[in-house]
Parts: structure tokens; sequence; C-alpha cells
């Protein structure tokens, strides 16, 4: 489960994935956001107080892996994803950072591969690793049954789409972004719909949550805002979003908004991403908990 955010991460033939390029992808991206996944862990911080187990379902790289072995020093951390080369990035990471002694790695799909556990969560976090399962409610029940009693689960699922650029251009249509969004929640949907199990469920997290066997749900939205003029990371998140938006929505863009994304990720035109003075990244993600009974 390493493809946890946004469309163009989003895979599940993992025969034909370059995961070092993936990986590259997947730290950079994880590092632009570590300021949002910061706020995110210390508001978590405040709910659970030195947890000894904490379990990154869909870790990825590592990156939130290690940002919670930093927030909770006394924690042993367990990242588990789908992919050994990314976690292999993971552990290194974890080395690279001197936690390494308390970190550990478990290879397999979610979310069945937590049942090798050796013992429960206090902190289980799924960070848009559920809404790669096909039943998302027997998956949140899962998750709930490995955590300790009073352990809390924790999901990252839901928030607003990012944005890079201003409604109008000053070339093309406006509203780019938004028409985008529309073609990536139409994709969202087949992906789901083409998942094993698949089944279709009202995506009301808390509810979802104390349907688990769950309470005390709390939800929360965390920012990232990094105004214009972008950094070199965050304008190339930009490209390789917008990259991977113009190949996967190929067939379904009109032929004006081709044109205009054909522009824009054009590095020799002065008013495309690569040179544009305008270019910010903001973007929200919401964060759903819940503990298990005592």
């Amino acid at each position: 489960m390493a493809h946890q955010n946004h469309t163009h991460n989003h895979s599940h033939d993992h025969t034909d994935i370059d995961w070092a390029e993936m990986a590259d992808h997947l730290e950079s991206q994880a590092e632009l956001f570590t300021p949002l996944y910061e706020r995110a862990l210390g508001w978590l911080a405040k709910e659970v107080t030195e947890p000894g187990l904490v379990v990154d379902a869909g870790s990825g790289p590592g990156v939130i892996a290690c940002l919670f072995a930093e927030t909770f020093p006394g924690a042993r951390i367990v990242a588990v994803d789908g992919s050994e080369p990314l976690l292999e990035r993971a552990s290194a990471r974890a080395a690279h950072r001197g936690v390494a002694d308390r970190f550990s790695t478990l290879a397999g799909e979610l979310p069945g591969v937590l049942d090798d556990l050796d013992y429960p969560a206090d902190l289980l976090w799924a960070s848009r690793s559920v809404h790669h399962l096909g039943d998302q409610q027997a998956a949140l029940t899962a998750l709930a049954a490995r955590l300790a009693p009073g352990g809390t689960l924790a999901v990252m699922e839901g928030g607003l789409p990012a944005r890079f650029l201003p409604r109008d251009l000053g070339f093309g249509r406006p509203g780019l972004q938004a028409r985008l969004d529309a073609l990536e929640e139409e994709w969202f949907s087949r992906m789901r719909a083409d998942l094993p199990g698949s089944v279709a469920t009202t995506e009301h997290w808390p509810a979802l949550l104390t349907a688990a066997g769950l309470h005390h749900t709390r939800t929360r939205t965390f920012l990232l805002d990094l105004p214009a003029p972008a950094t070199d990371r965050a304008r190339a998140y930009a490209i390789a979003t917008l990259t991977r938006m113009r190949e996967t929505f190929a067939d379904h863009l009109d032929p004006d908004d081709r044109a205009t994304l054909d522009r824009l990720l054009d590095p020799n035109d002065k008013t495309g991403l690569h040179h544009r003075p305008d270019v910010f990244l903001l973007a929200a993600h919401t964060v759903h908990t819940a503990v298990r009974p005592v």
C-alpha cells in the first residue's frame, strides 16, 4: 500500500512500476508535506501520550514513520507497506536519523499483514491507504482489531485538492484546476470500483470508525500553505502532478485544456510552470481519529 497520495500515485499493477523512480517521488512529496504532517502529529501527540507501539500502515518510504519516531521518542515504530524497496528506504531513513534501534518494517498487503505484528498498537496511522482497499469498512474494522485497549486509529483521508496556480493563468480558459479536479473524481471512482472486493461506501469517516467498534471520534484538517514564489521542490511537485494528470486524463481533456497543460509543462515556455513567479502550493489533508474501548 505504498501509493497513498493523489491521482498520480495510484497504481495497482505492481509489476511495471519503477520502484526506484516512484520512491524518489514519494519521498520528495512527503518531505514537501512535512510541515503539514508535523502539525498533524503534534495534534495526535496531545491525544496519545507515551505510546509503546506506533504502526504506520501504508508507510511508503518512511518519511512520516520517522516523524513519528521523533514525535514519540519512547515508542517503537513499525512501518508497514506492500513494497520491499520502499521499506528499504524507510529503514535507511531511520538509520540516518538515529532511530534504527526502535524502528522496524513489515512487508505485506493491508490489512492482513497486520496480523504479523508482535503486539497490539497504541497508535495506528493510515495515511491515504484505506481507500486502496476494496471494502473500506472491513479494512477499518481489521485495523481497529490491531489496537490495544485504549489505542487510537488515525486515518488521513479526504481534505481538499491541491492548488498550484491562479484561476486565470493569462491564457486558456480560466478554472483549469477545477476541471482537472472533476476528472480526478471520476478517475478515483473508477479506481475504487475496480478494486478487488470493492464495496460502495458512504465516506463518512467518523461513522465508519464507529461502526468498526471505536469511539471518541475526532476530525481535524491540516493546511500546507507555501505561497508564491514556489520553492524548487514545490515547483517540481506541481510540475510532476500536472504532468501525470496530463498523461492520465489525455483522452478526457478538451483540446483547449490539453493545449493549456502542454504550454504549462513546456520547460521553454516563459509562461509555463518552470518559470512562472506565481506558482504556489496550497493543500489540506483531513485526519479522523477514534479510540478502542478499554
